[in-house]
């Protein structure tokens, strides 16, 4: 709880200066790159949150990685946690900048489950139809899920839409027992 209040206090920060700067979609871009790399190399993740180096290190390690391929004020951002002793929270700083960004933006999140993968004319003809339902843009996010037999979930937000065999079949079996 702590981390995400902490995520919170800190997302807000580089959020508000990504919109004072105009470049929202710049921050945005750049913090999913330290976030992959955080996720591809655990390594760097357990070396920057070790309490036992020294910050100095830790920060000149980020400005050889980072410097000249995130914005001046990214790389800044991350060399405040690391003196702030906050790198542990890093991912949810960004999962909340992601939130924020989104909504500011006017943009949905939609998780799409199904069985198999959708093709790419299936997902734009569903983001076309989420968009004029919802009158947001739309990002998919695609999940499977083996035991729907066919057919989508899609979640936005704390709304579901079942159109998956499962969820047919569960209705159907409460609309009997009820009778």
């Amino acid at each position: 709880m702590l981390n995400m209040e902490l995520g919170r206090k800190y997302a807000k920060a580089i959020f508000e200066l990504a919109c004072e700067d105009d470049k929202l979609k710049e921050y945005g871009a750049d913090l999913a790159k330290v976030q992959q790399l955080y996720t591809q190399c655990p390594e760097l993740k357990a070396y920057l949150c070790n309490p036992n180096i020294q910050p100095e290190e830790k920060k000149s390690l980020l400005r050889e990685v980072f410097e000249g391929g995130v914005q001046e004020m990214v790389l800044n951002f991350l060399l405040l946690l690391i003196d702030k002793r906050r790198m542990q929270v890093f991912e949810a700083i960004n999962e909340i900048f992601i939130e924020l960004s989104n909504e500011k933006l006017g943009i949905a999140v939609a998780d799409v489950t199904t069985v198999e993968q959708l093709s790419a004319a299936q997902l734009q003809e569903l983001r076309e139809k989420l968009e004029s339902v919802t009158g947001k843009q739309i990002s998919l996010r695609e999940h499977r899920d083996p035991s729907l037999i066919g057919g989508v979930v899609v979640r936005i937000g704390d709304r579901r839409i079942d159109g998956s065999v499962k969820g047919r079949l569960a209705a159907m079996t409460a609309q009997l027992m009820a009778n």
